[in-house]
């Protein structure tokens, strides 16, 4: 107990002077405060790190920096660049932003687009994630007059006639390039991956919320309703891997063609790997990485599945089952610092290929099935949400005992998490607001504030379509892949 005390003030104080202020007011928070920082932009605010910082705000009262910080990115989508050859979309949010050095409070912000990015890809899930902190806010203060105020609607609207711009696409599912999200370098994870369309639903389903109708929006709002309905069954449908799934996998026939088929994507059942023989209990499952015509990521990454959990994208059973493959492996998966990022590494010849040889992502390391106490704050939440607080109690004791005397590091590497990051930053924010928002869940349970800032309710009967309302959808032209035969969702 007197460790538990220890932690989490010493977390409290991390994340006070991480505060980032302009023109007097707190706008953010850095990413870390490491003297040494590995990388220089991590003394930028992320607007992905900054959710974290964000929960644990809302969660204690201190709203104005949260208002501040929605209100700015805003402002800052004026700053996109113009890139020869082609514009970005408007509805583009910056990845993230640095306060000016010479104090100029006149001065704005810098944004960041991909320009000083790793790989200088652009980020996706920022106007997904600030969002659904939107909705956060909302939801705690009340102040739904923020969202429907111009400038906020503009931001809702142009989000998602961004999300929702056609791209040669037949798939619901919203397709993106490597190292555009958490995931941020080259991890074979270009297409389709979960923890994007996990952020795209919650973001529909916020949108529907929040965006008023009227001439302007009506159009986008019907069309945000069919793609939310059509991507909650897709997802659940072709991205959910049990061993009833499995073995259909196994048994798939390929290069079948027209509309009545099974082997939708034209999965070879080669494809399997051999680790996963054995691997997935018959009582757990898990929904895949990834994706995409004559392609499935059998790797299990941690974040999207703990999102889909807790915005309603994955049904109960599901959501079960998901928990109960945490418990099954929890050495693996969890270890001496929760939570493994993905799982299991690539490694040899294939990590050379996928990750181009990225010595960062060096096998049991970083992304490459590291360990983020980052996620900590999502693996508790999905887990009380699931009736499975013993795991969660069991996750925080384990993070309490280690972050505070290690310094708070970014990630752990080792196969269980055993060892710190050897190119991560100490003082890292985000892995100190986990460790607060996951003590305020356990200690107030459901009626904390704030813990139902990103659990979505869908009304619609057992939150699901059923393979009738799935036809017509199909037949309608608005969802182009059928389900598989005597395949049901519930």
């Amino acid at each position: 107990m007197t460790m538990r005390k220890s932690s989490l003030k010493a977390a409290h104080k991390l994340l006070e002077q991480s505060l980032l202020h302009h023109s007097g007011q707190p706008v953010g928070t850095v990413a870390a405060l490491d003297p040494a920082l590995v990388a220089p932009n991590y003394a930028e605010c992320f607007i992905r790190d900054f959710v974290p910082s964000a929960l644990v705000f809302l969660m204690e009262g201190k709203t104005e920096i949260v208002v501040n910080f929605l209100r700015l990115v805003l402002d800052l989508r004026a700053q996109q660049p113009i890139i020869l050859g082609h514009e970005r979309a408007p509805g583009l949010m910056p990845a993230s932003f640095r306060i000016p050095n010479d104090g100029d409070d006149d001065d704005m912000p810098s944004a960041d687009f991909g320009d000083r990015a790793i790989g200088r890809v652009a980020p996706v899930d920022s106007a997904l994630w600030w969002t659904l902190l939107l909705r956060a806010y909302v939801n705690t203060t009340g102040d739904i007059a923020l969202a429907h105020s111009r400038e906020f609607q503009e931001g809702l609207r142009l989000n998602l006639q961004l999300y929702l711009k056609e791209n040669f696409e037949t798939s619901p599912a919203l397709l993106v390039p490597d190292a555009s999200f958490m995931i941020d370098r080259r991890m074979g994870v270009h297409g389709h991956p979960l923890e994007i369309q996990a952020l795209f639903y919650g973001m529909l389903f916020t949108t529907l919320e929040l965006l008023l109708p009227g001439p302007e929006n009506d159009h986008l709002l019907a069309m945000c309703k069919k793609r939310l309905q059509t991507l909650r069954s897709y997802v659940r449908i072709y991205y959910w891997l049990d061993t009833q799934r499995l073995n259909e996998i196994h048994r798939y026939q390929s290069e079948e063609f027209g509309h009545d088929v099974t082997n939708v994507l034209n999965i070879y059942p080669e494809s399997i790997p051999d680790w996963i023989d054995g691997w997935l209990p018959r009582e757990a499952g898990y929904l895949l990485g990834n994706l995409g015509p004559s392609r499935i990521d059998f790797r299990f990454f941690s974040f999207g599945n703990l999102l889909s959990i807790l915005f309603g994208l994955a049904t109960s059973p599901q959501a079960e089952g998901i928990m109960n493959l945490f418990e099954s492996h929890w050495d693996s998966l969890m270890g001496e610092m929760p939570v493994k990022i993905c799982f299991p590494a690539v490694e040899g010849d294939e990590w050379a290929y996928t990750t181009g040889s990225d010595p960062k992502n060096m096998p049991w390391s970083y992304h490459n099935g590291g360990h983020w106490p980052c996620l900590l704050w999502a693996f508790t939440a999905a887990a009380i949400r699931t009736g499975r607080r013993d795991l969660a109690k069991k996750a925080f004791s384990i993070a309490a005992s280690r972050l505070e005397p290690d310094e708070w590091p970014e990630y752990y590497d080792g196969k269980r998490g055993n060892l710190i990051g050897r190119r991560a930053n100490l003082r890292q924010v985000w892995s100190a607001a986990s460790l607060i928002i996951s003590h305020h869940l356990l200690e107030n349970g459901s009626t904390a504030a704030g813990f139902d800032f990103f659990a979505i309710h869908d009304e619609t009967p057992q939150n699901a379509l059923s393979l009738k309302q799935e036809k017509q959808l199909q037949e309608s032209g608005t969802f182009n892949l059928v389900m598989p035969r005597d395949r049901k969702v519930s």
